[in-house]
């Protein structure tokens, strides 16, 4: 394959690309969600008065004491087809952690890092394609002065 066949080619899938994704700016979209103060009052600003029914084909992985509240990881992960995926956490002023859509065909296994001020809850919520809601809650200790006490 010659070059220009190769560069032309390639620009074509560039222009392409933009058109395929189709990601939610949640917090453009859904505002409330990300001053809300309680759990509850963030995930009814995201997604309605739906109700989430708690699912063990969520996997929601932390560690048992974060030694840092600064940066603990978390990784969710499902086998459930979802449309989007939320995280939240009761103990910092505002709930809300962050939100993903997930792509057509997208596997759900997301990992980041948060910060929380103390010992608390997370709860992730995942918006199936089958229109139903399923959480997942776990509870999280952060060491206070820095060790794993």
């Amino acid at each position: 394959m010659n070059r220009r066949k190769f560069l032309g080619l390639g620009i074509a899938a560039a222009a392409l690309v933009p058109a395929t994704l189709s990601a939610v700016d949640f917090r453009k979209e859904k505002p409330d969600t990300w001053t809300a103060k309680s759990v509850d009052d963030a995930v009814k600003a995201l997604y309605g008065d739906a109700k989430a029914e708690a699912s063990e084909k969520i996997t929601l992985k932390t560690p048992k004491v974060a030694s840092n509240g600064g940066a603990i990881p978390v990784t969710i992960k499902t086998d459930i087809e979802a449309k989007s995926v939320a995280l939240f956490q009761d103990i910092n002023p505002e709930s809300a952690v962050c939100a993903w859509t997930v792509p057509e065909g997208g596997v759900v296994n997301y990992s980041t890092k948060i910060k929380m001020k103390g010992s608390g809850k997370l709860t992730v919520i995942v918006e199936g394609k089958d229109g139903k809601f399923y959480s997942k809650t776990n509870d999280l200790e952060v060491a206070l002065g820095g060790c794993e006490g």
